[in-house]
């Protein structure tokens, strides 16, 4: 036979492997058994009313084709023309064909269980499982007799071979065995048969993994092998990566996206998927799922550790979901919502996504809350948390009312019960409270309404307290919040850390650690740095405690790279420089403040600070304290002391040469050094100064601008000081401030240095020829403020713009 035993329905579907089989028939082959049509054995013989005898389909079709064409109604066999289109079922026949196909087919099965072996040669091994495949398609009845005879563990067997031809077809059989036969997919779950086929999906081969998943996909339709396939390491981790992997095969990819859409079934599995990237289940079944299922997703959700767009993709997914859980009755619901919206709130994006689903007043109820309905401490903290997590997100929470009474988490109200509960809960509670104020204040649009409510609470001592708490956590938040705060009610902070109850001691302690530079350190860096720096007391106290010692020592390790750098590493450094410069402020009142700096060389190493690139609050800050320095260095000059005259050199002092002294500072006209009397021009810093001039960042120019100007100020010879800043190359950028008119502040200082400059006559000669010098100073001589329009007129006269004689102002006291 040419053709396979049932061609009438799948013409050409049975290979030759199997005919192999089919040709070797137990019984002789009648032609009675044959349609004359197909030439194959039938299967459902019917009778024409002439005697002859058909396979049912094929005499169908064609009598369909005799009517379509419009030829008469023939037997195809005989010719002759027919009456009637009636077909009789031959039941005799068929019973005697169905009984000598069994017969045959048992006798060809054993032949081809002979062949399943490992000694068998290969293409007999592969003509005896397309044979199994062959009968198991034809008919359902002939899986269970594959079953009963003992051939599907041999199948299993060929998965051993060592031949990748036999692997794959055995696949290949296995998976047509079991297709529409639970019985058959039972006997596959016994033992590590499922296991073995798992292995093939990493197999290096594509064709045995697309069989392999081919498989798996039949296997998974049953309940029980949904829950064996889970189970075994690593399928589903395979089964998720081949659905996301651009190198597998088309075929491959649907039918591992369909195993896992069966597998979903078990919620043990649902769970694996979420782990390993395939969420989608278990947010479906979170959302749509009943009660105590929402509730196992929930907790599950809980446990997941998950990347920020994950995060994202979950509270866009869920989140309402799980904020109606938060308002259950439940206490179950309640905290698997909590812990689930604690993962996936640490994410700004994700955060902002909860705020508009609605999450404040749910949280603030849970936070408030008392009576029965309240929650447990330990909830209480992951409510905490996500609070935290959440105003730490970057939204503007002055304008996001929530609750019945529409008030913000900046309502005076919302900001003392946060205060209360900070001082009466433990200090889990107290330290995410705390990180939720430290988000509040972090925006200047909220910040003011926190400081307006621990003002009027009077919280600042409580707060600072928190200082010296034990536990590392709760002090960082504590310092965190009081830096924040600092800029505000600085004064208040610092009278706090004045009192002897050892806070300020505390924070010099963290300080100092020597533990390369944490979080914690840049911290209480930033929060000494910003308290008042005239505070006398409070530099008093710092001075005392040896803090501006071991602040120096740390800013020199930094400077000589003992100290590699963090991501903590410029805030810690400019806040350094910031709490060394505060000594500046107090030198008048201070002996111990003027000793610090010359035992420590301060304005040399100051100097060497302006050159920090790129650190510009670094450079402002050391170029104000270079000029608190050098304003201080007229008073620490040290005058030459000449002998007193005798009686003959009073007498004729007309005849007597005066001695000349050498070695005087040109701007103080006494002995002067960088180290003993900070003078800049001693010190060389001029140059580094006029360098600056031309920075992007204003403040570094305004603050060089001022350290140059006391080269120029009352109380030194001008005339010297002007004449530095020449051989310095100064005039021209000092003049080019004044032109560029960048802040109010700045052209106030430009046009006093001006016209201290246009005192030198040739000076004013120079500028009086520069027409945009002349009309910046009519324009701050017309549009700035009184005393800058007193001054601007001054330097106008010096170029000849307005007569000596015009008093337009009257003389000031």
């Amino acid at each position: 036979m040419a053709a396979s035993w049932d061609g009438s329905n799948d013409p050409g579907s049975q290979s030759e492997d199997s005919l192999h089989f089919d040709r070797l028939h137990i019984e002789p082959l009648y032609d009675a058994f044959v349609c004359p049509l197909t030439k194959q054995v039938m299967r459902d013989p019917v009778t024409l009313e002439n005697g002859q005898t058909f396979e049912r389909q094929a005499i169908e079709k064609w009598f369909k084709e005799c009517k379509e064409s419009g030829r008469k109604l023939v037997c195809p066999l005989t010719l002759q023309e027919l009456r009637s289109t009636e077909l009789n079922p031959s039941m005799a026949l068929r019973n005697t064909i169905e009984e000598w196909t069994a017969r045959n087919e048992t006798a060809q099965l054993d032949i081809a269980r002979r062949s399943l072996n490992m000694g068998s040669p290969e293409n007999e091994t592969l003509q005896a499982l397309n044979y199994i495949q062959h009968i198991c398609q034809r008919s359902r009845s002939n899986k269970y007799m594959v079953r009963n005879t003992g051939l599907i563990p041999m199948i299993v067997d060929m998965l051993k071979s060592s031949t990748r031809k036999v692997r794959c077809r055995a696949l290949e059989t296995l998976r047509v065995v079991v297709e529409e036969d639970d019985e058959n997919k039972e006997l596959l779950a016994e033992g590590d048969i499922v296991r073995t086929v798992v292995k093939f999906l990493s197999h290096e081969l594509s064709k045995e993994r697309e069989e392999a998943v081919s498989l798996l996909y039949e296997l998974s339709k049953s309940a029980t092998l949904c829950e064996k396939i889970g189970s075994i390491n690593g399928a589903i981790l395979i089964l998720v990566g081949m659905t996301s992997s651009k190198s597998e095969d088309l075929h491959t990819v649907e039918k591992a996206d369909k195993t896992l859409e069966n597998l979903e079934k078990c919620e043990n599995n649902v769970r694996q998927m979420a782990e390993n990237g395939r969420l989608q289940p278990l947010l479906t079944q979170l959302h749509e799922g009943p009660p105590e299922t929402k509730l196992s997703m929930a907790a599950y959700l809980g446990e997941l550790v998950l990347n920020n767009d994950v995060k994202v993709l979950v509270a866009g997914a869920v989140g309402s979901s799980l904020i109606n859980m938060m308002k259950s009755g439940n206490m179950q619901s309640r905290e698997a919502a909590l812990r689930a919206l604690n993962q996936i709130s640490s994410c700004e994006q994700s955060a902002k996504i909860l705020i508009e689903a609605g999450i404040l007043s749910p949280l603030v109820n849970d936070l408030f809350a008392v009576g029965p309905n309240q929650l447990p401490t330990r909830l209480k903290e992951i409510s905490a948390t996500i609070l935290a997590s959440v105003v730490n997100s970057g939204e503007d929470f002055f304008s996001i009312p929530f609750g019945p009474d529409h008030q913000t988490l900046v309502s005076e109200d919302i900001v003392r019960n946060l205060l209360h509960l900070i001082s009466n809960t433990g200090p889990a509670i107290e330290c995410k409270l705390l990180q939720v104020l430290v988000g509040l204040t972090i925006s200047q649009t909220t910040v003011h309404s926190v400081v307006a409510a621990i003002k009027s609470s009077g919280a600042t001592i409580s707060l600072v307290q928190f200082i010296e708490a034990p536990q590392k956590d709760l002090r960082v938040a504590s310092i965190k919040l009081l830096q924040n705060l600092s800029p505000h009610m600085g004064q208040e902070l610092a009278d706090a850390l004045r009192g002897s109850v050892g806070q300020l001691g505390s924070l010099i302690r963290v300080i100092a650690e020597n533990t390369g530079i944490t979080e914690e350190q840049a911290a209480a860096v930033g929060l000494l740095a910003e308290l008042p720096e005239r505070d006398l007391g409070l530099t008093r106290q710092l001075l005392d405690e040896g803090a501006f010692v071991m602040v120096i020592s740390r800013v020199i390790a930094i400077r000589q790279g003992e100290i590699r750098g963090t991501r903590f590493m410029t805030p810690f450094l400019e806040g350094l420089v910031k709490i060394v410069a505060r000594v500046t402020y107090v030198l008048a009142e201070e002996a111990d403040a003027i000793a610090l700096c010359r035992d420590h060389n301060l304005a040399g190493l100051f100097i060497d600070l302006l050159q920090s690139n790129g650190l510009d609050n670094v450079q402002m800050v050391s170029a104000t304290a270079l000029e608190n320095l050098s304003q201080e260095s007229k008073n620490l000059t040290k005058l030459p002391e000449i002998p007193p005259p005798g009686f003959c050199a009073s007498m004729f002092s007309c005849f007597i040469k005066q001695p000349v002294i050498t070695g005087l500072c040109r701007l103080h006209r006494g002995m002067c050094s960088l180290k003993e009397t900070f003078c800049l021009y001693e010190g060389q810093a001029v140059l580094k100064l006029v360098g600056l001039l031309d920075h992007t960042n204003v403040n570094v120019v305004e603050a060089a601008l001022a350290a140059l100007s006391t080269l120029i100020d009352d109380g030194v010879d001008i005339e010297q000081g002007v004449a530095i800043l020449c051989e310095a190359d100064g005039v021209k950028p000092i003049l080019d401030v004044l032109l560029e008119k960048r802040t109010e502040t700045l052209r106030r200082r430009a046009v006093w240095a001006v016209e201290r400059l246009l005192r030198t006559d040739d000076i004013a000669y120079e500028v009086s020829g520069d027409q945009n010098v002349s009309t910046a100073l009519v324009d701050a001589f017309q549009h700035g403020d009184y005393r800058t329009r007193q001054t601007a007129e001054r330097a106008l006269k010096h170029v000849d713009k307005i007569p000596n004689f015009s008093g337009i102002f009257p003389n000031m006291a």
